[in-house]
């Protein structure tokens, strides 16, 4: 069973066992407004929570999206780094940025579920 959780930099993280899916949120995307360039980070490539992991451009501004969690890039988007904005229509589902595996599962207990993050961003 997956679990989405999401934290207050408007990134999301849907769970499977000890991998993690990571992307930004549907509030976010329209924050930033039309996509244009996203830098993947590497595969392999190890993160701390809160770290910067990726960059995302837009007409608007160019913005970090951040670790969730500690742990190692496992695999990237590449359709995303080829179509940007896939951000825009399905930012919460074909535009996830990377997978990670979690180091550490404690670190989940600081996130938000659902209806945390809506009351966040209301």
């Amino acid at each position: 069973m997956t679990t989405t959780l999401y934290t207050s930099d408007h990134e999301w993280l849907a769970i499977d066992g000890d991998t993690a899916t990571v992307g930004i949120t549907d509030y976010a995307q329209q924050q930033l407004g039309d996509v244009v360039f996203v830098e993947l980070p590497k595969v392999g490539r190890s993160l701390k929570k809160a770290e910067a992991a990726a960059v995302v451009e837009s007409v608007k501004a160019a913005s970090d999206v951040y670790a969730p969690v500690t742990g190692e890039v496992l695999e990237t988007n590449e359709a995303l780094a080829a179509e940007p904005a896939l951000i825009n229509s399905d930012a919460q589902g074909a535009a996830w940025f990377f997978k990670i595996k979690i180091a550490d599962k404690s670190e989940l207990g600081g996130l938000m579920d659902e209806a945390a993050y809506k009351a966040h961003t209301a």
